[in-house]
């Protein structure tokens, strides 16, 4: 370990702790902390992500596949799709405050990191990878069921807002616009604020890292307070 980098309240969350250390250590460096060390030089979290990307689609596979029978081909691969994108996982993720954890280089700590929706899936897919080796794949499956797996219908209803609600407005007939309110912060951690309009009303607000993540806010928001069809 490196001094001062403590992991426990880490495991503690995940209810899982390593018999090798080094392992939890490697799923948490990112590639530019890896780079900056002249001395001691341990492995980034790269070749972990890889692993832990496959171990997620077979034990997902699985889940989709026995919980689902009804289903056809298409449909589970759509809504594996959904829920192990890199979005869902960085939802997951922070879940768990995993990215808290991430050891990350100056640079990349500078220009926001460490709420990179691409840096902290992977680290989830790490972490997973990790556990696969250190705990076999009894424990990996755990890990998914309980921190990507659980919830779903909460979870694919913020993924899929923008698309379930364009769905509703096309059915009753209404114009749905998106309208950037505010743009705030550095070009490296800017900040929106969007509003969703409907039939020139405006129906809820969102605020994101991105236009696009402010849009799904935004349209999430609309979808909780009318939870049902009617607009």
């Amino acid at each position: 370990m490196l001094p001062n980098e403590d992991f426990s309240g880490l495991e503690e969350k995940i209810g899982y702790e390593f018999q090798d250390k080094k392992l939890l250590l490697q799923a948490l460096t990112h590639s530019s902390f890896s780079n900056e060390q002249k001395i001691n030089k341990h492995p980034n979290y790269e070749r972990l992500e890889f692993l832990g990307d496959a171990v997620l689609e077979l034990i997902s596979s699985q889940f989709f596949f026995e919980h689902y029978p009804e289903w056809k081909e298409g449909q589970l691969t759509r809504v594996r799709s959904s829920m192990v994108c890199e979005p869902a996982l960085a939802y997951c993720a922070r879940d768990i405050s995993l990215q808290k954890y991430i050891l990350l280089g100056k640079g990349e700590e500078a220009t926001g990191g460490r709420e990179r929706d691409s840096i902290v899936s992977d680290v989830m897919e790490a972490v997973l990878g990790a556990i696969y080796l250190d705990g076999g794949f009894e424990e990996a499956k755990r890990y998914v069921h309980q921190w990507i797996l659980s919830d779903l219908e909460t979870k694919q209803l913020f993924y899929d807002s923008k698309s379930i609600l364009q769905e509703r407005a096309q059915k009753a007939s209404k114009e749905l616009t998106y309208r950037l309110v505010s743009e705030s912060g550095p070009d490296h951690d800017k900040v929106f604020v969007i509003e969703a309009w409907i039939d020139g009303k405006c129906v809820g607000s969102g605020t994101g890292k991105s236009k696009k993540s402010a849009e799904q806010q935004a349209a999430y928001a609309v979808l909780m307070k009318s939870p049902q069809e009617n607009l």
